[in-house]
């Protein structure tokens, strides 16, 4: 590829799409950010509109870009799964007509072949389907993003905040290996058009695996300087904890409920070859925690 590839970012708004645009025009990249309300967006690049699920909106926004990231999921939407695997197929087909010659993909960490949640089984459908017209794919595979504004930290970071003691169920005791947002940021930059990156699936984590109730634990020492009571239950069902999640946080019922379901699935980094392509050592958890709580003002 160019040196300096065209690169349009759908999700341009979103969590990660935010801290990324920023970081690919500081390394000198033509960046486009794709979003649905161009007229508002106010942060670098270029605003672009475009919707994944609109194949005549999305014409402009990929002609003459080299490399196309994919954040885009909605797993805010009972029906999610349906309308993710048409949006992946929407974009896809859209990209090859459009020349695009990478797609770089940030999907979910989980064991091939496990009875994965619907959560995680729509991220590998994805991956599929985004590639299915013949665009190469590189697909980054993500446990919890721990950031201010993800969905996942933020349930973590309220939980913590707004309860002396928490009644949790026994995924609690499921390993994970969470991954600082500044760090997702410098994997997906790191792979834009690196040949050695298309048509590969990468697993990326920080350095510890950790189960929920640890990341629980130094997240709550981290912001408050003590740990909180934990009482575990033999049955808490995902229905009953989505709504607790709900009551207790401001993450919504559907939203919640998807990530529960994906709570049960041990989602750890088993093979490192990012590090070919991206070196350097990821952030440890609690530096991740520090930093997530500084840019949210510690509220």
């Amino acid at each position: 590829m160019t040196d300096a590839p065209t690169v349009l970012v759908t999700g341009a708004t979103g969590f990660v799409g935010r801290r990324l645009v920023p970081e690919l025009v500081a390394r000198g990249l033509d960046v486009r950010a794709m979003t649905r309300r161009p007229e508002q967006y106010d942060g670098p690049g270029v605003a672009v509109g475009g919707d994944v699920t609109d194949r005549a909106s999305l014409s402009d926004a990929l002609a003459g870009a080299d490399v196309a990231i994919y954040l885009v999921h909605s797993l805010d939407d009972p029906d999610f799964e349906r309308k993710d695997a048409e949006a992946a197929r929407t974009f896809g087909r859209a990209a090859k007509a459009a020349g695009v010659r990478q797609i770089v993909y940030l999907g979910g960490l989980g064991e091939e072949g496990s009875d994965l949640s619907p959560h995680l089984r729509s991220r590998r459908e994805v991956e599929g389907l985004l590639g299915e017209a013949g665009v190469p794919v590189t697909v980054l595979r993500a446990a919890i993003v721990v950031g201010a504004g993800g969905i996942s930290w933020e349930l973590t970071r309220q939980l913590v905040k707004n309860l002396p003691a928490m009644i949790v169920p026994r995924w609690v005791s499921t390993r994970t290996q969470p991954i600082a947002l500044d760090d997702v940021v410098r994997y997906l930059a790191g792979v834009i058009g690196q040949d050695a990156a298309l048509d590969r699936v990468f697993e990326i984590g920080g350095p510890e695996q950790l189960t929920y109730l640890e990341m629980l634990q130094v997240a709550a020492e981290i912001s408050s300087g003590h740990r909180v009571p934990i009482v575990r239950v033999p049955v808490l069902t995902p229905r009953l904890s989505s709504y607790w999640l709900a009551l207790v946080t401001d993450v919504d019922v559907t939203t919640g409920r998807n990530l529960i379901d994906s709570m049960g699935t041990e989602v750890v980094v088993t093979d490192r070859s990012i590090l070919d392509i991206v070196p350097g050592e990821p952030i440890p958890y609690a530096e991740a925690v520090r930093r997530a709580l500084d840019e949210s003002g510690r509220s």
